[in-house]
């Protein structure tokens, strides 16, 4: 089976990738260096030629205002060109908590990169994931405010890329849901804890305050914003073994 991977150079494009070859399917990455452009269409329509499914964890270079259009155009140009192509299954990674953070401006993009496909003729699933280990030291690095890291201890659920990967490569052999399946983690503390074991780990001797008003990339949070809503489907990875893989290949 044809399956496109619209990013498949990023973090978890590479690995759906190589997962979908080794079940021996013809995975194709479709991304700007193979010619392909999701915001202008340049390249669609033949990457899109004959693929049964289509998977986009595509994602806007940049989160401010740009990723408004970033996710409308790329959406209608999917669509057109799955369209186009027959395509049977259009698969999308998008963020757990999406419609309970529209302060920023880039989960107002992904709810409308999601009301797209929803309005779409073409059968779909939406994977919602909770945030990636991999973006830990992302998240201490946005949260300085003066000469420290403030993060609150909301609920936290992350998830290794690995298990990203994993599960997408699941959904998109599967049957479309035409509904939204979230995932996340199988560990659960505290956002500022999260990080605190990570700073630790990594040697990082940042200081790290707990502050209930601290913001999330700029977003004011609850206990319900970073954490799924139902009973997601959970990776098999757990926090501290992937913290003991990732100091192994240092």
């Amino acid at each position: 089976m044809k399956i496109v991977v619209i990013g498949g150079n990023g973090l978890i494009g590479t690995k759906l990738v190589s997962r979908l070859r080794q079940k021996g399917h013809e995975a194709v990455s479709a991304s700007p260096s193979s010619g392909v452009n999701i915001v202008t269409g340049e390249g669609l329509a033949q990457a899109l030629k004959g693929a049964q499914v289509v998977v986009d964890v595509a994602n806007s270079p940049t989160f401010d205002e740009a990723a408004m259009s970033f996710f409308e155009n790329a959406g209608r140009n999917i669509t057109a060109a799955e369209t186009a192509a027959g395509t049977k299954h259009h698969v999308a990674l998008s963020v757990v908590g999406t419609d309970r953070l529209l302060e920023s401006v880039y989960f107002r993009a992904k709810l409308a990169q999601e009301n797209l496909i929803k309005a779409s003729k073409i059968p779909y699933t939406i994977v919602r994931s909770t945030q990636f280990f991999e973006f830990l030291g992302g998240i201490a690095q946005f949260s300085i405010v003066g000469d420290a890291i403030r993060l609150p201890p909301v609920p936290f659920q992350p998830i290794a890329a690995d298990d990203v990967a994993e599960v997408t490569a699941d959904v998109a052999l599967g049957a479309p849901l035409n509904g939204t399946l979230e995932i996340a983690g199988p560990d659960k503390m505290p956002l500022d804890q999260f990080v605190r074991h990570f700073l630790s780990a990594t040697r990082d001797s940042r200081t790290l305050i707990r502050d209930a008003e601290a913001r999330y990339f700029g977003i004011a949070i609850d206990d319900r914003s970073l954490v799924p809503a139902g009973n997601p489907r959970l990776g098999a990875i757990h926090f501290a073994d992937w913290m003991s893989q990732a100091a192994s290949r240092k």
